[in-house]
């Protein structure tokens, strides 16, 4: 700023520079702090005690610094690895769903710092421990058929880890799980060699009903046969059969036949007779 003479207006520029500054000072007195978020006041480096939560605060300008918490749920996706029960080697990929608790954003400010600390030095490193401890309880085969058993094991190991650390993990997923390749090998081979056994007890059993059946039809074949034994045998047995022979054929309309009957074992020759003169009302 200059006068009317031209020269420097010393005393109006230096009003304005402290107009400036006064601004700055007061801008940097107080802070807004949004819904989902917490803040942590530090002070010549120092981290004042108390979360500051949703609202206006106001803060020592110049000196003081404010660290903004996310403390919304937020998903991070965790690669880990474990051994079985039987010593085989599993993979998997676990999304985790956590927030920070606002009550001690402050803690988190001094162990850890920011929140990408926390998630690098402390999520990562959990999730991997909280796995190998779940994937121990049980074999390979029991982890892929008792699958949600496995996953609430890894839930309750890795909260109870994590709660320690002020994070509330809310929900967790396994996004894959995979075994190596000689496991995977070894699961289709005997998922092969069952299915051949089951085909052969299969044909095992339809033999055994079908060699059931054939002594069945010969246990019948031989029963129908004593009991025309007995018939034969039996006083009158022949007349009755003959009989039977003159309703059957008189039932179809057919020439009766000549018939040669035999006497019974130590009886009489055998002889011929015509079954249409026995049929007659006359014989």
């Amino acid at each position: 700023m200059r006068s009317q003479s031209g020269q420097p207006n010393f005393p109006g520029l230096l009003a304005g520079i402290l107009v400036a500054i006064a601004v700055l000072i007061a801008l940097n007195s107080f802070v807004i702090i949004n819904p989902g978020q917490a803040g942590v006041l530090s002070v010549l480096g120092k981290a004042k005690d108390g979360a500051l939560l949703e609202g206006i605060h106001l803060k020592p300008p110049l000196v003081s610094v404010m660290d903004i918490y996310d403390v919304t749920v937020q998903k991070f996706e965790v690669p880990a690895q474990g051994a079985t029960k039987d010593l085989q080697d599993l993979t998997a990929s676990f999304a985790i769903n956590f927030r920070l608790d606002p009550a001690q954003v402050v803690n988190i400010r001094r162990q850890q710092g920011s929140l990408q600390n926390l998630v690098s030095k402390v999520i990562a490193p959990q999730t991997q421990e909280s796995f190998k401890i779940a994937a121990s309880l049980r074999t390979a085969e029991e982890s892929i058929t008792k699958r949600s058993e496995l996953k609430q094991d890894f839930d309750a190991a890795l909260r109870e880890r994590l709660e320690k650390y002020a994070v509330i993990v809310m929900d967790t997923s396994v996004v894959d799980l995979s075994f190596s390749k000689e496991f995977a090998k070894a699961v289709e081979d005997k998922q092969i060699a069952e299915q051949r056994a089951q085909r052969a007890v299969y044909i095992a059993q339809e033999a055994q009903q079908e060699a059931q059946a054939e002594i069945n039809r010969a246990q019948g074949k031989s029963e129908a046969q004593r009991l025309l034994a007995e018939t034969l045998n039996a006083p009158g047995g022949q007349l009755v059969l003959q009989k039977e022979a003159i309703a059957a054929w008189k039932e179809g309309g057919a020439q009766m036949p000549k018939v040669l009957v035999m006497g019974k074992e130590g009886g009489s020759v055998p002889f011929l007779f015509n079954l249409n003169d026995l049929a007659s009302p006359e014989g």
